[in-house]
């Protein structure tokens, strides 16, 4: 049975977690689950902020149902219209026929087309007010922030803030949803991986976001994935100043492909020299063993890169072309980067990945080791030799 407990006078989480999907947007993995938070407000009058799943509808529902008992919504605000906030959307509107939704004009036309709703429908703008009674809700658009139309919603009595995805992370919210009553330890390195795969090509609009939101007090952060934030606000605000902007700890990630074992002796005679030059924190990737969600948030991570792989059909291996079109969809800035590659009776790998480094605007470091069948003893050394340019530069780069 929930029991209703407030984040502040009559401010209830109604959020739900979801321990069942696999694969958030059917292609990121979830090995803590995803929790979709939802807001209650009880003023003279009742604002919900956000849904949820509409697979979990049905959870959302009751818990409204245990702080209404019977009172109606008044007041449906949608911050963000993607399926996983908004999917519940049409059920609400069933279950509370006079509800009234509160959208900027973008969220409306993805109201009409998402579910077919025109009618009582309030338009909100850029510093516009609602007034519940004792609360003033305030609205400012955070477009591209991951989508056009996102928006948040500022309370003005307890200074909350209801942030949409920003400040958002994987995993569910075990046991209760306040930062300072959680281990926060496993959200940091999922909030990173949310951040590099959902918005990490968003670092402008995200830049623009946080000068807009610096002017306001802010005592809680309600975002719609993960706990709500209060003792960890500065640390959080932080991380997405500091991804948003392409900042990095110092580090090589190495990421590569291997059919039969080549490439990986390349990589690791890279991490060798690396380490052997002083680089503490390298990470190696096997891109067939590990989903690219993880490698791109250790990219947004670390400073340096290095890429890996067999040519494969005159083209690069099929994973590691995947993970270059991710880094290059997210436009990663500020790497010092370097890369290698392997044939047997017609190499491309080496000559591709090299050519990233001129699209990303990277600083090349080295000459990319290319080898032809077997590992020799004198690729091993050129690749050992790369791991120690890399680490120089990693040490020397701003």
């Amino acid at each position: 049975m929930y029991t209703p407990r407030p984040l502040a006078e009559n401010i209830f989480y109604v959020g739900v977690n979801d321990r069942q999907k696999e694969l958030f947007e059917n292609y990121l993995p979830l090995p803590f689950g995803v929790a979709y938070n939802s807001y209650l407000i009880v003023d003279e009058k009742v604002a919900l902020i956000d849904t949820v799943d509409v697979n979990f509808a049905h959870n959302l529902f009751g818990k409204i149902d245990a702080i209404l008992n019977g009172r109606q919504i008044d007041y449906l605000i949608v911050n963000h219209m993607e399926p996983d906030h908004a999917g519940s959307i049409d059920l609400l509107r069933h279950k509370y026929p006079n509800v009234q939704i509160v959208a900027n004009a973008k969220s409306m036309d993805m109201l009409n087309g998402y579910f077919g709703i025109t009618s009582n429908v309030l338009e909100v703008k850029e510093g516009d007010c609602l007034n519940l009674g004792k609360r003033i809700l305030t609205f400012f658009m955070m477009p591209m922030v991951h989508w056009p139309e996102v928006m948040v919603t500022y309370e003005n009595t307890d200074n909350i803030l209801f942030s949409a995805d920003a400040f958002g992370t994987f995993g569910t919210n075990d046991g209760d949803y306040l930062d300072e009553h959680l281990n926060t330890d496993k959200y940091w390195d999922e909030m990173r991986r949310y951040y590099a795969c959902i918005v990490g090509k968003f670092g402008v609009p995200v830049q623009n976001a946080l000068k807009k939101l610096s002017a306001l007090p802010i005592s809680m952060i309600c975002s719609t994935h993960g706990p709500v934030w209060k003792k960890e606000i500065a640390k959080v605000v932080g991380l997405y100043d500091r991804w948003s902007r392409y900042e990095t700890e110092e580090g090589l990630v190495i990421a590569y492909a291997s059919m039969y074992g080549h490439t990986q002796l390349m990589a690791e005679a890279v991490a060798e020299g690396a380490i052997a030059d002083g680089i503490k924190n390298v990470v190696i990737h096997n891109v067939s063993k590990t989903d690219s969600s993880f490698i791109l948030a250790d990219i947004f991570k670390y400073n340096g890169l290095v890429l890996g792989c067999p040519t494969y059909m005159g083209e690069l291996y099929p994973l590691i072309e995947k993970l270059v079109a991710g880094i290059q969809h997210r436009g990663i800035k500020n790497r010092v980067y370097s890369c290698f590659g392997s044939f047997t009776w017609a190499g491309a790998a080496a000559k591709k990945l090299t050519a990233l480094a001129e699209t990303m605007k990277w600083e090349l470091v080295g000459t990319p080791v290319e080898n032809k069948q077997n590992v020799s003893a004198e690729k091993y050394r050129e690749c050992y030799e790369l791991g120690g340019e890399m680490a120089k530069k990693i040490y020397n780069f701003c």
